[in-house]
């Protein structure tokens, strides 16, 4: 595959991630009262890591020397992007409002596109800055349904700050993916780093057994649990690192300013809530500001 096709590619995946992503909102939704958070997170990428193994066991294998020469990377990515971006997400969602939520995560390509320019010395140019704005401001006009005045009604949880946590990991997980350099391919990369969280999340789920209560496993809880696992799990990380090798730390980063509207959409289409005006006006900030923001960029880095 060309350079140029592979960039297309890229692009492509930066609209077809948060898809993937839009999915762990209706897991999130139906698990509640029914999946703990840690289990559910441990089930998802379980069932990731068991499919990904099918896939690339032998590039792992192969590999092996370099994953226990540097198994202290994997461990601190599996710990932030499996963990910490897994679990408490499912956590934050029990008492933190889908407004906060949403709210909280666009602080997330914000933050990754400081940490690139002073880290990377990614630097985008004045359009692509312009770009990031009128995405920024179209998740904004999601979020506050088109009413500046709703900020005023905003009231923080404790499940914000467990949603916090899982931000700023995400922006730590994003941005040490780029600085730790792999002989592993993004697939055989992630298997690993799936495997490492796996084994932390393990101890988590049999503390958090002793502390809440649920009910026996179902079909439908399986079902919740194999969703998560394929499109927030495998699809959506798997794309994300391809995104990010091609384009960068900052622009791979702005796919979660797409998250409102597919949220909105995924809602709709799913839960039976509405759309609105505000949703279409956010969504014709963010999809010019996302080209925008990641056309070719001819500055050099630092």
């Amino acid at each position: 595959m060309t350079e140029s096709a592979k960039r297309r590619l890229a692009l492509l995946l930066l609209f077809i991630t948060p898809a993937f992503w839009a999915v762990n909102y209706l897991v999130a939704r139906w698990a509640a009262g029914l999946i703990a958070p840690h289990a559910l997170a441990f089930g998802r990428w379980s069932v990731a890591l068991l499919i990904m193994l099918v896939i690339c066991w032998r590039p792992v294998v192969a590999n092996r020397r370099e994953i226990a020469q540097h198994w202290r990377r994997y461990l601190v990515l599996g710990a932030l992007g499996m963990w910490i971006c897994g679990a408490f997400v499912y956590i934050g969602g029990i008492t933190s409002p889908a407004l906060n939520i949403s709210l909280i995560y666009t602080v997330s390509p914000v933050l990754i596109a400081i940490g690139s320019m002073f880290w990377f010395g990614e630097r985008m140019s004045s359009s692509q800055s312009v770009g990031a704005f009128l995405a920024l401001l179209g998740v904004l006009a999601i979020v506050l349904k088109g009413d500046p005045q709703v900020i005023r009604t905003l009231r923080f949880t404790i499940g914000d700050f467990w949603i916090a946590s899982a931000v700023l990991s995400w922006t730590l997980y994003s941005l040490l993916l780029r600085h730790w350099s792999s002989s592993l391919d993004s697939f055989a990369r992630l298997t690993t780093i799936t495997a490492f969280g796996v084994v932390l999340l393990a101890p988590m789920v049999l503390v958090e057994s002793g502390r809440i209560t649920t009910a026996a496993w179902t079909p439908w809880m399986i079902c919740l649990v194999l969703m998560a696992a394929i499109f927030p799990g495998i699809c959506a990380y798997q794309s994300y690192s391809y995104v990010q090798a091609q384009l960068g730390a900052a622009r791979a980063g702005l796919v979660l300013y797409l998250g409102p509207p597919y949220a909105a959409i995924t809602a709709w289409l799913f839960l039976g809530e509405g759309l609105a005006w505000y949703h279409l006006l956010g969504s014709a900030l963010i999809l010019p500001g996302i080209y925008l923001a990641t056309r070719s960029n001819t500055s050099k880095p630092y």
